[in-house]
């Protein structure tokens, strides 16, 4: 009773990247520009593709969730950085604790499994040009996306889960930006090692799918590629899978690094700058990525931005 008493109560501390009061204004504004660029980056992504009937197919309408879930992601720990570095306060309840981590991994799945669902659909199209329209169906690509919640929801209910049932004996100092998980098996009363040892299992467990689907999802690209004889096909083909690879490189290289920084690295700074790379960076840089190298999305974006102008619109330079 005494130790639920004391978990109902408890408050975490979050040290964040910082404690220098002269570098928490730069923080401040860094995150906010950050934050804001991605707010509204994603929304005219999202916004593009809804009301352009040209960009109602299923590589799009995956785009558009993955802008929702980038959204949702970056979400969940950057206004409580703002918060916090403005009113100069690291305190978080245990049930706001809970909260986070429950959306934070919930987004963050969404996301890796959508780049699976969406290199698939770049298989299709390119290995199966002739049956595309027939096999990334609506039907198809709605359960594809409820597919997607449903595992985003499985991995979000294990991690809430783990943590809730644990009780904390020591002080609540975590050394992270969010409420890191691992930090929190930490500070609990009970040994940490078997609750560790869940932790790597549902890392590997969600993690390795959308790898797998990913990985042979690109080797059968290549694959069909290689059997490509024009220039020209080659390039398309290229092309279109370009923006998804970048996206994928930069999520799951700075996911892993910073998985692998927990393990193997004891300096928390060096764990936390690398979770910036996957938690800001990416959902910040996504809606450029993809819509700088597609002509599909920047002459959307170009009408309309000309909509509320109420003005005949110039030739798209598109």
């Amino acid at each position: 009773m005494e130790a639920q008493n004391e978990t109902a109560i408890l408050e975490f501390l979050l040290l964040g990247l910082s404690n220098d009061p002269e570098v928490e204004p730069i923080l401040f504004g860094l995150l906010l520009s950050m934050y804001l660029i991605t707010v509204l980056g994603n929304l005219l992504i999202i916004l593009a593709i809804t009301s352009d009937p040209h960009l109602h197919k299923p590589m799009y309408f995956f785009l558009s969730i993955l802008s929702l879930a980038d959204l949702g992601f970056i979400s969940t720990t950057v206004p409580k950085m703002l918060v916090d570095l403005r009113n100069h306060s690291k305190s978080i309840s245990y049930a706001g604790c809970l909260t986070q981590v429950s959306f934070f991994f919930f987004s963050g799945c969404l996301d890796s499994v959508l780049l699976a669902v969406m290199a698939y659909d770049h298989l299709v199209a390119i290995c199966h040009p002739l049956h595309y329209s027939l096999i990334m169906s609506l039907r198809l690509c709605g359960l594809l996306v409820l597919l997607s919640c449903f595992i985003s929801f499985l991995e979000f209910q294990a991690h809430f889960l783990l943590v809730s049932q644990l009780t904390f004996c020591k002080r609540g100092e975590i050394r992270h930006f969010f409420c890191d998980p691992s930090e929190l098996l930490n500070l609990a009363c009970e040994d940490p090692s078997t609750n560790q040892i869940l932790l790597y299992v549902f890392g590997v467990f969600f993690g390795s799918g959308p790898i797998s689907v990913i990985l042979y999802s690109y080797i059968r690209i290549i694959s069909a590629i290689r059997r490509v004889q024009s220039s020209s096909g080659k390039y398309k083909a290229f092309s279109m899978c370009g923006s998804h690879l970048s996206v994928v490189t930069m999520f799951y290289g700075t996911g892993l690094g910073a998985y692998f920084s927990s393990i193997v690295s004891h300096t928390p700074k060096k764990v936390m700058v690398t979770s910036l790379g996957y938690t800001v960076v990416t959902p910040m840089l996504n809606p450029f990525i993809y819509s700088l190298r597609n002509r599909d999305i920047k002459r959307a974006i170009w009408w309309l931005a000309c909509k509320p102008a109420h003005r005949q619109c110039p030739g798209s330079p598109f």
